[in-house]
């Protein structure tokens, strides 16, 4: 038997939020907007790993080398802990997302492996211990540890990372009547560069602000108060330093922001951006001005999402 499971896209940080906040999305549309990992037994005494999909071209050619393998390896490894018999089997990645796009790609593909592992093997694993196992894989990509894409890309809704090793993520809740425009430009920006970019130090003010503006953000979000929200989804830590990595953002920020946008900014480490409204016919607008006016390849998109509010599912059919 062959189980598949999708994983969706993701912002990271949702702007207010660096490295604590995250968002999974999905398309109006009704489209996929994440990676897909199939998993089946397998005979010859070695776990396999086939690659197939859109982006394919932009992942490691050696199967062994791509993180998908890596969790393999590591779920296995827990299984050996609790002294539970394993058979080998075969995962094939279909990568439907870019590369280096600010949208959680290597978050996708690391719960979708997870989870199909976790549901192949009946479910030795609760939710808790899947998402440490997901930190550590994502941490292996990134080189660090950080929440803000695999909590939701697993869990769905707006998460709060928690600093706390048995809780790891809350979910707050999120503007479900909002829509999110997401205009992937068709460049790459690797999180590792795009951290680079950033100080070691911040001022006592920048400090004081981005408590400010997450703790109204968040305060907004549990009252349903939409335009406090919006008014304070402001990155003062990571988006003066990276805009300047985006070619075209500034200017399109202002565009949509003339076409009526309630807030705009940088998806995860871009380069990605992302645009709310609470305006269908708004968001159709504004993705119109974002396909001709941000994109810079022919590999980049643009979306119309909401909140997922689901997470992770195994795909029936």
């Amino acid at each position: 038997m062959t189980i598949k499971v999708f994983a969706p896209a993701s912002i990271g940080n949702v702007s207010v939020g660096f490295d604590v906040l995250g968002m999974a999305v999905q398309p109006i549309n009704g489209e996929l907007l994440g990676d897909i990992v199939a998993i089946e037994g397998c005979d010859g005494g070695d776990n396999q790993l086939q690659m197939v999909g859109p982006f394919v071209d932009k992942l490691p050619a050696d199967p062994k080398q791509n993180i998908v393998f890596s969790c393999i390896e590591l779920f296995q490894q827990h299984l050996k802990q609790q002294s539970q018999e394993f058979d080998w089997v075969k995962l094939t990645l279909e990568k439907r997302m870019p590369v280096g796009s600010g949208l959680g790609s290597s978050a996708c593909s690391i719960v979708a492996a997870l989870v199909a592992l976790n549901e192949y093997y009946q479910k030795p694993f609760n939710d808790a211990q899947l998402l440490a196992m997901m930190g550590q894989m994502e941490a292996q990509i990134s080189g660090s540890l950080h929440y803000d894409n695999v909590a939701p890309c697993f869990l769905g809704g707006l998460q709060l990372m928690v600093n706390d090793a048995d809780i790891i993520s809350r979910e707050i809740p999120s503007f479900q009547q909002c829509y999110f425009v997401m205009a992937y430009s068709g460049i790459n920006v690797s999180t590792k560069a795009a951290r680079e970019v950033l100080p070691e130090q911040y001022s006592k003010a920048t400090a004081i602000e981005f408590g400010q503006n997450l703790a109204t953000f968040i305060d907004a979000c549990y009252r349903q108060d939409l335009s406090q929200a919006m008014n304070h989804l402001r990155d003062v830590i990571a988006e003066p330093y990276r805009a300047s990595l985006l070619p075209g953002f500034e200017a399109c920020r202002q565009g949509v922001a003339e076409l009526g946008a309630l807030a705009s900014g940088i998806s995860g480490s871009g380069p990605t951006m992302f645009v709310v409204t609470e305006d269908k016919e708004k968001a159709a607008q504004i993705q119109t001005f974002l396909q001709e006016n941000y994109l810079q390849s022919s590999e980049g998109f643009v979306y119309i999402c909401q909140t997922d509010v689901h997470g992770a599912k195994v795909l029936v059919g």
